[in-house]
């Protein structure tokens, strides 16, 4: 990681009715998620942020429905369902990496909360502590971590868990 203090530009906005999230709790959750994960060498080398130079990172939170994700999937990603999360990596996905006056826009979470709601349900856990963890799966695939193998997805899972442990 870089020695010197990064400034961490994080927006989000609910567009779902049925859970008003605090938002800047979460804000506060995500910078300390993204700290932790740049403040780990093997991760940070590895992310799409290596040998990148820049002083400010910024991306976006939506907080909608699952027919939103729905209607996204279909119109941006081919694929016809409803998705708890979809990250649009721009500065991890690009074949060039645009940095204006030292900031980096990573992209885009989409977060359905009714997914979030539904999935902590059948985890036995609390909404907040569901959506804690797909927001430090967002920040991993900005990042550029996938997981299309089952070595990456148990990577990228525990990866997340330490994360979210070492914020507590």
């Amino acid at each position: 990681m870089q020695s010197k203090k990064i400034k961490l530009n994080i927006f989000s906005e609910n567009i779902y009715a049925g859970w008003d999230v605090d938002e800047r709790k979460f804000i506060n959750k995500a910078k300390k998620i993204l700290k932790y994960y740049l403040s780990k060498t093997d991760v940070y080398n590895a992310s799409c942020l290596y040998n990148q130079e820049f002083d400010t990172i910024s991306f976006d939170f939506l907080y909608c429905d699952s027919t939103k994700t729905h209607e996204i999937n279909r119109e941006y990603r081919n694929k016809d369902y409803p998705a708890d999360i979809i990250t649009f990596a721009i500065f991890a996905d690009g074949e060039e990496k645009f940095i204006f006056d030292g900031e980096i826009n990573l992209g885009e979470v989409i977060i359905a909360l009714d997914k979030v709601i539904e999935e902590a349900e059948k985890k036995h856990c609390t909404k907040e502590d569901e959506l804690a963890f797909l927001i430090s799966h967002g920040i991993l695939h900005l990042l550029g971590f996938d997981h299309q193998t089952e070595e990456d997805y148990n990577f990228v899972v525990g990866l997340q868990k330490e994360a979210l442990d070492a914020i507590k």
